[in-house]
């Protein structure tokens, strides 16, 4: 999506405080899980469970839920893939902010388009960006269906729905897989949980 304003007037302030010292004072490096994946593949539970986790582990850590954010940041915007597109630019920017900030921003979307996905992680590329993959194919998802979304979407209620009529781009090379398709919800969590204590270790005490 073509930005609405040139901005040549603009100059970027630079902060007083090094990523260094952020993670000094919060705990561990910045960094942005992006989750993605069908509906219904399990990210936004998955994702504010290991919320839950690691704040009780010592992170500061927030989680961008796709439904949340278009109730309000994005309140204004559609499902075509123009604005499926804008949604993605939107989310990928704050979440690198929160990353800078010196947190771990969980981002739960479906965000079907690699193209954005790799914007999400140029972003992010001042801190450290991880596509992880909730794994789940369609005749799963359709099963599950916790929101009824699949059923309307067959039902033509729902139009340009991820997977039925509209497309999704499996991740190429993802950082890590989520298979939720063959593992139960506590073995995903777990998974996750032993790639951030690998990855992103803490520190130092807050």
């Amino acid at each position: 999506m073509k930005l609405p304003f040139n901005t040549p007037n603009l100059t970027s302030v630079s902060h007083h405080v090094t990523q260094a010292e952020r993670a000094h004072y919060m705990g561990a490096q910045g960094a942005v899980l992006w989750f993605t994946g069908l509906s219904a593949s399990g990210k936004s539970s998955l994702a504010m469970a290991l919320e839950a986790h690691l704040l009780r582990s010592g992170y500061a850590c927030y989680t961008l839920d796709g439904d949340n954010v278009r109730k309000g940041l994005n309140a204004n915007l559609g499902f075509s893939e123009e604005d499926r597109t804008e949604n993605i630019r939107r989310v990928s920017e704050v979440a690198a902010l929160f990353a800078d900030a010196g947190m771990i921003c969980i981002t739960a979307f479906i965000s079907p388009y690699r193209e954005g996905r790799a914007r999400a992680r140029a972003a992010a590329s001042n801190t450290s960006f991880h596509e992880i993959y909730i794994a789940a194919d369609l005749a799963t998802c359709e099963k599950r269906d916790p929101k009824g979304l699949y059923r309307k979407a067959r039902a033509r209620e729902i139009l340009d729905f991820t997977g039925i009529d509209a497309p999704y781009e499996p991740p190429l090379n993802p950082d890590l897989v989520i298979d939720t398709a063959n593992q139960t919800f506590e073995q995903s969590l777990s998974q996750l949980v032993e790639y951030v204590v690998e990855h992103i270790p803490v520190r130092t005490a807050r």
